[in-house]
């Protein structure tokens, strides 16, 4: 496989930290950014890992799209849904995601953000949804994942009214799980994903892919995930360490 030449692929243990990176384009997704993410999406498929998304800490998450490849699009490629189907695969991937936003995440940088689990943000990190002005709309995912995680009206003035909502905002709204400072960013984020990691990794998934489950899959994904894990080796040692930690004290 070929080096990417829009992302920065940091890969450890545990996590793989992916820097979108195409500066002069305030990090635009276009299609070779897309097929990279295709790409780093089929190896955290392999070999689960927590994905961390940022566009690093030069105050620009995602400027959007690609204006000018977007222009040249016809009603085919809407229909393929070229970054949809990709934001969908991130949203469905088996270990969490972690969008670290800094700075503006615009259009389809604000949509990818969406499809990761849990967002961390900067003091300066801005969302916005301008597609109306081009003369389309959030086709991305923007329209139903807002619904989802913000509910209906406050979707609404994001996607009718124009609403920008800084990073303050999309605390309060629910948006973003913290607001940090664009120097501590990257060590927040490691400390998040560290807490996530604390538990059993296969509870980790487990709890993600019932998250995720569709309303009429519960309560019958909950108690197959649960029975799963009741018979798994981890629990029994964790549970027997908590235990004896409990009896010592």
């Amino acid at each position: 496989m070929s080096a990417p030449r829009t992302l920065f692929v940091d890969r450890h243990e545990d996590r793989v930290w992916v820097t979108l990176h195409r500066p002069a384009e305030r990090n635009a997704v276009d299609a070779t950014m897309v097929a990279e993410l295709h790409d780093v999406c089929a190896e955290l498929e392999r070999d689960p890992k927590v994905l961390v998304l940022t566009g690093g800490t030069d105050g620009v998450f995602a400027g959007g799209a690609d204006i000018a490849q977007l222009r040249e699009r016809r009603r085919d490629d809407a229909l393929a849904g070229i970054n949809l189907r990709l934001f969908e695969r991130i949203r469905a991937l088996p270990m969490p995601s972690v969008a670290a936003i800094d700075g503006w995440a615009l259009g389809g940088g604000a949509e990818i953000a969406y499809a990761c689990d849990v967002r961390l943000a900067t003091s300066r990190a801005k969302f916005g949804q301008p597609e109306p002005q081009l003369g389309i709309l959030a086709g991305a995912g923007g329209p139903f994942r807002l619904v989802r995680l913000l509910g209906e009206s406050v979707a609404k003035q994001i996607l009718l009214a124009g609403r920008t909502l800084d990073a303050d905002e999309a605390r309060q709204v629910g948006l973003v799980l913290d607001v940090v400072e664009p120097e501590v960013m990257v060590a927040a984020t490691d400390k998040l994903v560290d807490r996530m990691l604390r538990g059993s990794r296969t509870a980790l998934r487990l709890t993600k892919f019932a998250v995720d489950a569709p309303p009429e899959a519960h309560p019958h994904v909950d108690l197959l995930a649960q029975a799963l894990l009741f018979e798994d080796s981890e629990k029994f040692e964790r549970m027997t360490a908590f235990l004896n930690r409990k009896t010592a004290s």
